[in-house]
């Protein structure tokens, strides 16, 4: 008995120096009156420890509580308000019509409309203003943002997500400052409006997964979310080592020319490539070895590609989907298509010059097949009857094609 008591004593007192260190730690030395009633409940000896024991853990327990709310709100406080300024000021630069923003004041700004903040330090992790009205009937959207971005944002530290799409911030470059934003992980800038060079030093974002500055309305010159931007030099995407979705149609590449495929086969982890429309021209080229094995979605559509079918592509299994309709390929449709083993979409519609025996073509296994669109090219010899082994199609187009039934 006498020998277990002595252990728990042991304990007891080993538990008290624990907890003092812990204030120790926290700074309570400046905290001298606090201080000096911990060094009283130590030296008070053990008389009255099998009685006590509780009351002198939770006095302890209460200094160290109540520092640590103090400390911790005073933290949380100064972030507050520097996160709070920089949304302010973000917003005064902003002309916002039908008070879209009416929820921005305030101090609790984690619950403004599309602000995300870390849950129990108030940093702002996201913002999400995409226009959720961009067009409808012809008709331009009352809920545009515009004006300019102010260099505030970069007061958001700890921001991973900004999506400003579907608004016109008319004629205005692309903010620098964007590649000093070295947390982003989601970058949307698509259809607002912006023009001219896509800045380089975005390439200081490699944390970036999902990289957007595409236009959808690029023949509206006059629309306002059209987007007129162009790549002189297109290394900087080089840096971009986590990228996973990029999509810039109708961004002009034709000053980038080939260089293309060589910067995009450096990025390992790129799952979907969209560069529809980019004034692309001659040849696709062919990497000297493939590293583009993630790869699931490629679309390049109308641009002036005058080639053959990338063969290349056939030594990516992860391949989904391809659209390379509206260009000027020529020569044979690899057989090889129909054997990639989630192969789902393929668009060669309107190249003219492509060629193939649709028989052999279609007796390949295309077993998840979903998509298959060769309007327009010159085909010969028959449709099979194994396209009725197709279970997975769902849309088949071979209008125009020159084939015989």
């Amino acid at each position: 008995m006498l020998l277990q008591t002595k252990k728990s004593e042991v304990i007891f007192v080993i538990t008290l120096h624990l907890l003092l260190y812990i204030l120790v730690e926290l700074n309570m030395q400046e905290n001298t009156k606090k201080f000096e009633v911990i060094s009283v409940l130590l030296n008070s000896g053990l008389d009255i420890y099998m009685e006590r024991i509780p009351v002198f853990i939770l006095v302890i327990l209460y200094f160290i509580s109540t520092e640590v709310a103090c400390n911790g709100y005073t933290h949380i406080n100064n972030n507050v308000q520097s996160e709070r300024r920089a949304l302010i000021d973000f917003k005064s630069c902003l002309t916002y019509p039908n008070n879209r923003l009416s929820s921005w004041k305030g101090n609790n700004y984690c619950y403004w409309h599309g602000i995300g903040c870390e849950n129990g330090t108030g940093f702002v992790v996201s913002i999400n203003l995409r226009n959720p009205y961009p067009i409808e009937n012809d008709i331009e959207s009352y809920m545009n943002l515009s004006g300019v971005i102010s260099h505030s944002l970069i007061k958001l530290k700890y921001l991973k997500y900004l999506d400003l799409s579907f608004n016109s911030f008319k004629a205005i470059p692309i903010p620098q400052f964007f590649g000093s934003m070295k947390n982003l992980i989601y970058l949307n800038l698509s259809n607002c409006g912006f023009i001219g060079a896509i800045p380089s030093n975005l390439g200081n974002l490699s944390n970036l997964q999902y990289l957007d500055f595409s236009s959808e309305y690029a023949y509206y010159k006059n629309y306002e979310y059209s987007n007129d931007l162009f790549i002189e030099n297109i290394e900087w995407m080089t840096s971009l080592v986590s990228l996973k979705h990029l999509s810039a149609n109708n961004v002009n590449l034709s000053m980038v020319g080939s260089q293309w495929i060589g910067v995009l086969n450096k990025l390992p982890m790129l799952t979907e490539l969209h560069l529809d429309d980019c004034s692309l021209f001659d040849s696709i080229p062919s990497p000297s070895s493939v590293n583009l094995t993630s790869l699931a979605i490629i679309s390049i559509s109308s641009n002036g590609f005058n080639s053959t079918f990338p063969k290349w592509l056939l030594n990516v299994s992860s391949l989904v989907s391809i659209d390379m309709s509206f260009n000027i390929l020529h020569g044979r449709i690899p057989l090889g298509l129909g054997e990639l083993p989630n192969f789902q979409y393929l668009d060669l519609s309107w190249n003219d010059h492509i060629e193939g025996n649709i028989s052999q073509l279609l007796r390949k296994s295309w077993k998840k097949i979903e998509f298959l669109n060769l309007r327009g090219n010159d085909l010969h010899s028959s449709i099979p009857s194994s396209i009725g082994n197709f279970c997975n199609l769902q849309y088949l187009d071979l209008i125009l094609c020159l084939f015989v039934r």
